[in-house]
């Protein structure tokens, strides 16, 4: 603790005095926290040195958002609050997507912004950056507190702790006004203020009639699916989710973020045959995965009918750590709610030494649909047109990531993202960061300075070009740490094509299309890190085999052909307009 000495009176000692900036940093350095992401600024600024002074590491980033996401990424790869930091007014908001961000997702975060007096901002007297940040904060938080005392520090960012990690986890705000920070109070009762948060995730044992009630529904069902979500990649199971699966054989389907909490090789895997087995199980189970949208609410056309009432006779197990999950699109009925490891580990315990595994007639359609759709994948992957297509510049990306299983691959885009979903395979868990629940773009170079920063592994980024703008000014960022990224922008000139003109016939061009062959790589070059430019399959191999082999800064402009796209990537339906055509 840095601490300042009052003068006393003559032949006294001087008392020691901690004031609010000290209390922040070792409240969060005394609950393990040594990383903080965020943007300098009034009135954080000293409180970004101070920090760095006692040992935390402060990564500053261009803009309050990427350094947001930075924070939420960091929070699901370590189950430890990530922090973000932001200034008052206008950096607190442009810090609120990321805060929104990963309580819609589930991850820890901990947004922390300085403020204006609460005595100015209540009557409204134009403060510095005057705003109420705790009420814009409340409804896209998990919870929200602010500290107005010094001595209140240490339990404002214990309950902030508690309240991200603890059952299901979420984004906290944590408002510190700036005269909050130059308080002062004596030394050592700041001390004996802090609080260290003793298990603030506990164990949610489940209650075994709902144990039971699962394994019954799983032992009658003819066509089981397990579907792993997130949740599970997220909860750290992988040894009792995988015990799961082969000792029970029952076929599984990845979402996005839990690819590769088994390889997406292994053999029960189904991800080749999605559109099979959604409609075709009678029996799903649901791992830390929701039925929203990304699943199709669980009901309609991918589920085999038009609607609700169409649903069939499927049945629905959901293993999650919050009751009001179940029966949010359809009935679950046999909802098991309990943290993800605790839930497995009892269904592994419940389950008969003689528990059978699914009809061979399911397993092995499954098998048969899956072998015909990889070749059809196998077909495509060989192609070699020029320019480059998605397929054949992502074959190079799948090559890469095979050899490098440990590498982190972030992702996002539209199509970009899509075609890398299916094309490139996971081996290792919580290895595939992307775009989550809401497919929101911007998330990628925040994304990228966390996961080098938290677990020291490369990183591979696969942009679409749209989507690397939003933030692609963090490659400065990337190059001042020095960190092993490397960035793959998928280039065809445009959101979703690049071929779009000015139907009008006028000078602007059309509103989905970007300035023609722009150079990303150089981008990259200018801050010090290396570029280079991919025209062919085999240019993007070599580039990103040396960004790899090098671990420097690294952006590839790979150059794809401008017509290969399509409109919202697989989403086309969501878009009105598409509809009608």
């Amino acid at each position: 603790m840095t601490t300042t000495a009052q003068p006393a009176a003559p032949g006294a000692q001087p008392q020691e005095l901690a004031d609010g900036v000290d209390l922040v940093i070792d409240a969060l350095r005394l609950n393990g926290i040594d990383t903080i992401f965020g943007l300098p600024g009034i009135p954080i600024t000293d409180l970004t040195r101070r920090a760095q002074a006692a040992g935390m590491r402060v990564i500053s980033f261009r803009h309050e958002q990427s350094a947001g996401y930075a924070a939420s990424i960091a929070g699901f790869l370590t189950q430890q609050p990530g922090i973000c930091l932001t200034v008052s007014a206008p950096g607190f908001l442009n810090g609120l997507n990321a805060l929104a961000h990963a309580t819609t997702n589930c991850f820890p975060m901990i947004l922390i912004s300085g403020s204006s007096e609460r005595e100015i901002v209540d009557l409204q007297q134009g403060d510095y950056e005057e705003l109420d940040q705790l009420a814009v904060a409340r409804p896209l938080a998990k919870a929200a507190y602010r500290v107005l005392h010094a001595r209140d520090i240490g339990v404002g960012i214990a309950r902030a702790i508690r309240a991200a990690v603890s059952g299901r986890p979420g984004g906290v705000y944590l408002d510190l006004p700036a005269q909050l920070l130059a308080q002062t109070m004596d030394a050592a009762a700041g001390r004996n203020s802090l609080i260290k948060v003793v298990d603030p995730a506990p164990r949610q044992i489940p209650a075994p009639e709902a144990v039971q009630r699962a394994l019954e529904l799983l032992k009658s069902a003819k066509r089981p699916l397990i579907i792993l979500g997130k949740g599970a990649a997220y909860a750290r199971a992988d040894d009792e989710i995988r015990a799961l699966i082969e000792r029970t054989g029952i076929p599984y389907l990845p979402m996005s973020m839990a690819k590769g909490l088994l390889p997406d090789t292994h053999e029960q895997c189904a991800s080749a045959a999605r559109s099979y087995v959604l409609p075709g199980a009678d029996v799903v189970m649901l791992i830390g995965a929701r039925l929203n949208w990304l699943l199709s609410h669980g009901k309609g056309r991918t589920w085999g009918g038009k609607g609700a009432k169409d649903r069939g006779a499927q049945k629905f197990i959901q293993i999650d750590i919050s009751p009001q999950e179940a029966d949010s699109n359809v009935r679950i009925d046999a909802p098991v709610v309990g943290d993800i490891g605790s839930c497995v580990a009892a269904l592994l315990a419940g389950m008969a030494a003689g528990f059978g595994r699914p009809p061979t007639d399911w397993l092995g359609s499954i098998a048969e649909r899956k072998s015909g759709n990889i070749e059809k994948m196998a077909e495509m992957l060989a192609r070699n047109p020029a320019p480059m297509n998605f397929h054949s510049a992502l074959n190079v990306v799948r090559d890469i990531v095979k050899a490098n299983p440990d590498a982190i691959l972030v992702n996002e885009g539209a199509n970009a993202l899509d075609f890398t979903r299916s094309i490139v395979d996971m081996y290792q868990p919580r290895k595939r960061i992307d775009v989550g629940t809401w497919g929101i773009m911007g998330i990628g170079m925040g994304y990228c300075v966390a996961a080098a920063v938290v677990t020291g592994k490369p990183v591979i980024a696969v942009e679409g070009d749209s989507a690397f703008g939003f933030s692609g000014m963090e490659v400065e960022t990337i190059c001042r740490y020095d960190l092993p990224v490397c960035i793959v922008v998928m280039n065809n000139n445009g959101v979703y094509r690049g071929v779009d003109v000015n139907p009008t016939g006028g000078r602007d061009a059309a509103p989905t299309a970007f300035v023609k062959g722009a150079r990303y790589d150089r981008i990259m070059e200018a801050f010090g890190g290396a570029g280079a430019h991919a025209a062919t399959p085999a240019q993007l191999r070599r580039a990103m085999e040396e960004a790899v082999r090098s671990r420097r800064p690294t952006l590839i402009n790979a150059v794809i052909d401008e017509s290969a796209g399509t409109e919202s990537g697989r989403i086309t339906s969501l878009n009105p307009a598409a509809r009608k055509k």
